[in-house]
C-alpha cells in the first residue's frame, strides 16, 4: 500500500471557505495532523485518527506525519488558511530535506487555501490591489532586528503591508515597536485595517488612520493591513470601502 501526504488549507475560519479540493483530501485521510484548534475543526468519522499537538512543535508535528505516511497512511497535515503562507508546508519540506532518502520519494501535495491575509483584504475592499508585502510580526523564527529591518524597506518602498501575528501576550512589544516605525516614517493618515477572526461568528473589522493606531487594537487572531501612501477610503453609510489602485503615480 502507497501512503500519501496532503499539506492542506483550511481557510480562515468559515467552512464555506474551505476548498472543494481540501474538503476530498480530508474525506480520504486515515490520518490528520496538526495544531489543537485546526484539527478540531475536521469532523470526526470511522476510520479517522486525529493527531493533534499543541503549537511551536512544528518540526515534530512534520516528522509525525511523514512517518505515518512512509507506512502506507493517508495523512493530511492541516493548517489555517493557506499552508504555504507562514504554516506547516514549509516544515514538512524542511523536515524532507533533513530526512531519510525515502521521504523524498513519497506522494506529498500542497493544496491552497484562503489566507487571513485575502479574506481580510475582501472583507475592507482591495487594499492589496497594488504591490504589496507580507511580514510576519513573530520574533520567534527570527530576530526584531531582521523584522525591523525588512519593515523599514517595505516602507521606503511604498507597499501596503499585511502583518501576520502582530500582537501576543508573551510578546507585546513588537507591534508597539511596529507602529512607531510606521508613524515615524509615513507623514500621512494612511489608513489600517484591524481585522479580527475574519468569516467565525467573533469577526471584528475596524478602519483607523495611522496616528489614532494603538497597540491594544491587535491580538493574534488579528489581521493588521496598512495602506500605501496611494491606499483611498470611500465612505458610505456603513463601513467604508478600503483600496488601493491599481496604477502607480
Amino acid at each position: 500500500m502507497t501512503g500519501s501526504l496532503v499539506i492542506a488549507g483550511l481557510g480562515p475560519g468559515d467552512d464555506a471557505l474551505v476548498t472543494p479540493e481540501v474538503k476530498s483530501a480530508l474525506e480520504d485521510a486515515s490520518d490528520i495532523v496538526g495544531y489543537i484548534p485546526y484539527v478540531a475543526r475536521v469532523p470526526e468519522r470511522a476510520g479517522l485518527t486525529k493527531h493533534a499537538t499543541d503549537n511551536r512543535v512544528e518540526l515534530d508535528r512534520a516528522r509525525h506525519a511523514l512517518d505515518m505516511a512512509s507506512t502506507g497512511r493517508r495523512v493530511v497535515v492541516v493548517s489555517s488558511g493557506d499552508p504555504g503562507v507562514f504554516a506547516m508546508a514549509s516544515a514538512v519540506f524542511e523536515a524532507v530535506e533533513a530526512g531519510p532518502p525515502d521521504w523524498r520519494m513519497l506522494d506529498i501535495r500542497v493544496l491552497p487555501g484562503i489566507t487571513a491575509m485575502l479574506a481580510a483584504a475582501a472583507r475592507a475592499g482591495a487594499p492589496l490591489g497594488h504591490d504589496f508585502c507580507a511580514i510576519n510580526l513573530s520574533d520567534n523564527l527570527k530576530p526584531w532586528s531582521v523584522i525591523e529591518h525588512r519593515l523599514r524597506l517595505a516602507v521606503e518602498a511604498d507597499f501596503a503591508m499585511a502583518f501576520y501575528n502582530p500582537r501576543s501576550k508573551a510578546r507585546p512589544e513588537g507591534f508597539a515597536k511596529t507602529l512607531d516605525i510606521l508613524k515615524a516614517c509615513c507623514a500621512d493618515t494612511r489608513p489600517v485595517i484591524f481585522a479580527r477572526a475574519v468569516s467565525t461568528p467573533q469577526e471584528e473589522l475596524r478602519v483607523v488612520p495611522l496616528p489614532d493606531c494603538r497597540p491594544e487594537m491587535a491580538d493574534m487572531r488579528t489581521m493588521v493591513i496598512v495602506g500605501s501612501s496611494q491606499t483611498r477610503i470611500i465612505s458610505r453609510d456603513g463601513p467604508p470601502f478600503v483600496y488601493t489602485p491599481r496604477s502607480a503615480p
